[in-house]
Parts: C-alpha cells; sequence; structure tokens
C-alpha cells in the first residue's frame, strides 16, 4: 500500500502523523512512504531524517493525495485538503465530526473511508489513540489557566499555589476521563485546591484513592457544577463521549456567577465545548472575554508542544496504520473490533452512531459496510 503523509495546514498545528521510525516500520512491512517535505520541522524532525528511514519525499501535497491509499494525518482535514481526498481513500486522524456538519458533509460526499483517531476503543473502554494527546492536554490545561490567571493577562491576580499566609487559586475539573485526572494531578502538585466532579461513582471511588488529600471528588449533578463554578479561579472543561457532540455542562447564566477575572479552559472544545460560552479560538488568537471571565478554547492544544505530542502519537496510532496497511480498511475493519469503532464514515455512509445522531443522518454499521 502507499501511505500518504500530508504536512499540517491547519492554523499553528506543527505535528505530524510518523516520525522516521514508523516510515522504516511500514517500509519493513513492503509499503511505500511518501512524506511532504517540511512536514516533520517543527517537530524537529528534518527531512533527511525520513528519508533516511525510507521515507519517498515529495514537495506537492496533491501528489500525496493523487498517489496515496492511505492519508495518515493528525488532524482533521480542512476545505482545500478536503477537495484532494478521492472515493476510497482511507483518511486516518482526528475527525471529531459530531460538533463538524460541514466538514461531515464534505467527507460523505468525496466517498473516502474516514477512521478517527478519537473513536477507536479498546474492550475495556480506552481510548488508546486519544490518550495520550488527552493526557498533554490535561495537563497543559492547568498551566494555561495559571498563566492566564495573572494580573498582566487579564486575570484576577491569584498565584495557583497561594503563599504562606495567603489562599491557593480554586481549579475545577468537570469530567474524570484522561484529561480530568492529569488536570487534577497537575493542579494538585501545583498547590491547589481542586474539585474534580464527573458522573461515574466508581471512577470518583478510585481517583480519590490515588490522587493528593487536596482534591476533593465530587458526583456532577447541576446543583454541585454552580456551586463549584461560582468558587472556581480556574474552570477546566475535560467532559468527551466517544464520538459524541459535548453536553453544555455550564451555562451562560452559570458563568455570570463566576468571579471576574476567573479562567475557563475548554478542552472538550474540539467536540463542541461543555461551556455555553465557548467558541473555539486557536494558537494565534487563543483567548477571550465574556461577562468578565477568559475563556481559552483552543481546539488542538497538544499542537503547542509539537515534537512530545508527535512521538506520544506515533507511539499509539503506528499499530493500527500497519494493520490498515497490511490488511486493507474492510479486513482490518472485520477482524478488529478496536478500529470498527474508529470508523465513522465509508463510501458515503455514516458508520458511527454518534455522529449520525449529531447530524441527523442515516446510520450504517461499520461491519456492514466493510462487508458491502
Amino acid at each position: 500500500m502507499v501511505i500518504g503523509v500530508p504536512k499540517e495546514i491547519k492554523e499553528a498545528e506543527s505535528r505530524v502523523a510518523i516520525i522516521p521510525a514508523g516510515v522504516q516500520a511500514l517500509r519493513a512491512h513492503g509499503h511505500r512512504v511518501l512524506v511532504q517535505r517540511g512536514a516533520g520541522v517543527g517537530s524537529g524532525l528534518p527531512d533527511e531524517a525520513y528519508a533516511r528511514a525510507g521515507a519517498e519525499l515529495v514537495d506537492d501535497p496533491s501528489t500525496i493525495y493523487g498517489g496515496a491509499d492511505l492519508i495518515y494525518k493528525v488532524k482533521e482535514p480542512i476545505p482545500p485538503e478536503c477537495e484532494m481526498l478521492r472515493e476510497g481513500q482511507v483518511l486516518f486522524t482526528f475527525l471529531h465530526l459530531a460538533p463538524a456538519p460541514e466538514l461531515t458533509k464534505r467527507l460523505l460526499a468525496r466517498r473516502v473511508v474516514a477512521v478517527a483517531y478519537e473513536t477507536v476503543q479498546t474492550p475495556d473502554g480506552r481510548k488508546p489513540l486519544l490518550e495520550p494527546m488527552s493526557e498533554i492536554a490535561g495537563r497543559m490545561a492547568v498551566h494555561i489557566g495559571a498563566h492566564y490567571l495573572a494580573t498582566p493577562h487579564g486575570g484576577r491576580g491569584v498565584l495557583i499555589g497561594g503563599v504562606p499566609g495567603v489562599p491557593p487559586a480554586t481549579v475545577v475539573i468537570l469530567g474524570g476521563g484522561t484529561v480530568g485526572a492529569n488536570a487534577a494531578k497537575v493542579a494538585a502538585g501545583m498547590g491547589a485546591w481542586v474539585y474534580l466532579l464527573d458522573v461515574d461513582q466508581a471512577r470518583m471511588r478510585y481517583l480519590d484513592e490515588i490522587l493528593p488529600e487536596n482534591v476533593t471528588t465530587l458526583i456532577s449533578n447541576s446543583m454541585s457544577i454552580e456551586e463549584c463554578v461560582r468558587r472556581a479561579d480556574i474552570l477546566i472543561g475535560a467532559v468527551y463521549i466517544s464520538g459524541a457532540r459535548a453536553p453544555k455542562l455550564v451555562t451562560r447564566e452559570m458563568v455570570t456567577l463566576m468571579k471576574p477575572g476567573s479562567v475557563i479552559v475548554d478542552v472538550a472544545i474540539d467536540q463542541g465545548g461543555c461551556i455555553e460560552t465557548s467558541r473555539s479560538t486557536s494558537h494565534s488568537d487563543p483567548v477571550y472575554v465574556v461577562d468578565g471571565i477568559l475563556h481559552y478554547c483552543v481546539a488542538n492544544m497538544p499542537g503547542a508542544f509539537a515534537r512530545t505530542s508527535t512521538f506520544a502519537l506515533t507511539n499509539v496510532t503506528l499499530p493500527y496504520a500497519l494493520r490498515l496497511a497490511d490488511s486493507g480498511w474492510r479486513r482490518a475493519v472485520l477482524e478488529c473490533p478496536q478500529l470498527s469503532l474508529g470508523l465513522n464514515i465509508a463510501l458515503g455512509h455514516v458508520t458511527h452512531p454518534a455522529v449520525a445522531d449529531a447530524h441527523g443522518l442515516a446510520y450504517l454499521p461499520p461491519l456492514e459496510a466493510a462487508k458491502a
């Protein structure tokens, strides 16, 4: 199979889908790998390293899209990239289609086979391709919140860890998954008072046992959310429902109850955001203010730490890319339940129920799509 790795062109996105060692692994399985020149530069990976690993360096992205059977990316394709996709081509990347009706329509119209990193799921419910980026985003969220709490950045001037005689900041985290747990660990380590909310009692019991004593776990409901939002200096949205649009847990009215100069970091923005006042921003223009509250809603947060993110992402995506390349998408989906859950669109059909529900479209089970 021919695997194409284009340079990411989403604003301020410096990650790349594969490192040279991944190219070497694909080549060892007999596959060709086309890599666009400069694709790895933002992650500190020069073209020469890819060439030594056996990649064919290509200048024009249209050559990659025109010649590859499988497009191996990091972020969802933007319109110019969508126009280069062709029928039957496999697209393997983050997609986040539930809050993206236009992208969904484009991929359906192009009749591609789109496998989304974020919905690949193991039998025990883990999201192995989403986890490392969630770990990075969760850890970043606290640092970002602490940065924007500073008075020169428009914050209320609260040092996250406090000092003797002065209380620390209060950090409220909605969601106890990978993002939330990592955010809680970092916030607690920095000395904050932390409230971590989730609807899963068993998950809360587990996190209560492993996290420091300055983390308080609470069952999430509208009353507990409102009470915590009032207290928050930093509010982190860390909710994820596989493939689905994030629920709006914090209303506009709740935001007005927050202290002026407090900071919201909505990590769930790539699934539409879990806070009513959230809207997607970029690394070049990351924050805006609503009712005196700073909002940071960058949809590709891990891209800020491109090298770490690229290596972490390649570590987990490569085995699945090999499976798709070695077996072809139909056989891979039929034989690997994890990849069948990752299949979001196939040849003009929506093959993930949450994406179909989000857009009111017909749903075709992935195994039926693979057998068609």
